[in-house]
């Protein structure tokens, strides 16, 4: 089920994909020129560009997995006009413009800038973008870096670079940033949360919340960073009550055991 979250300059439409995957077709409501995330699924995009009547622009990839950047090149070739094609990774198909950490540019009025979060992939890019109307929250792009309330498997990287990721990078955005994540897993996640704190109250609520909105088939996009620094394990690797349960004294350590703990989980 298509959501549309408004601001007053920025339109951001979330688009299901696949199993569980979200794209997002963010406009800029003063010039109506439109970037897509992660265009798996071309012809749906492509729909909704139409649907909304703007000008895609830009394809901004945050990382080089096929359920991701599978749908750049039949979106390149399919579009009305030249599509710039931005990403951190060699791998990602049909890319034009490879960044890296701080680099930015605008959609229309839009600001963008790129955080390098290496870990789930080693050229893994998320997109903090801010409108320039001063009421609107700036929001990020998380792709597979920071979930709701989990983050991604440390695929081709470090707990020392997931901590980067998570505590001095995303972590260090406005509490009020939007949190626009690459997959459906909250319900899996807050489980895992809850086993790791399960006095949480937080984390109860979430839970609570999380249920009612997949109940009515509704994505549980967007978070925000403060709401994630009070519900995420992962970002409470500083945490005494995380600290412990992981049996471990340092966040770093605490992250790796986590993560580990995570990725053999099993749900009740």
């Amino acid at each position: 089920m298509s959501k549309i979250v408004n601001h007053s300059g920025m339109r951001i439409r979330v688009l299901p994909a696949l199993q569980d995957n979200y794209m997002y077709l963010v406009v800029d409501e003063q010039t109506r020129e439109a970037a897509i995330i992660d265009p798996v699924e071309p012809n749906r995009v492509l729909g909704a560009v139409k649907e909304e009547g703007v000008n895609l622009t830009t394809i901004l990839t945050t990382h080089h997995h096929w359920d991701h950047a599978g749908g750049n090149v039949d979106l390149v070739k399919s579009a009305a006009s030249k599509l710039k094609v931005v990403g951190g990774d060699d791998r990602i198909g049909a890319l034009t413009d490879k960044v890296s950490h701080g680099d930015s540019f605008q959609i229309g009025s839009l600001k963008v800038k790129c955080l390098f979060t290496p870990c789930h992939t080693s050229g893994h890019i998320c997109y903090f973008i801010e409108s320039p109307e001063s009421q609107d929250p700036p929001t990020v792009f998380t792709g597979d870096t920071l979930f709701i309330a989990g983050c991604g498997r440390f695929f081709e990287g470090t707990p020392v670079q997931m901590h980067k990721a998570l505590i001095e990078v995303l972590g260090q955005l406005p509490d009020n940033t939007q949190v626009f994540c690459g997959h459906e897993y909250s319900e899996q996640n807050l489980k895992f949360a809850a086993h790791v704190e399960p006095h949480n109250d937080d984390i109860k609520n979430k839970i609570a919340w999380a249920a009612a909105t997949r109940g009515r088939n509704e994505p549980t996009v967007p978070s925000t960073i403060g709401e994630e620094k009070k519900i995420n394990p992962f970002m409470r690797v500083t945490e005494d009550s995380v600290q412990q349960h992981a049996g471990q004294a340092d966040p770093i350590s605490t992250m790796g055991a986590i993560r580990q703990e995570k990725d053999n989980f099993k749900a009740k």
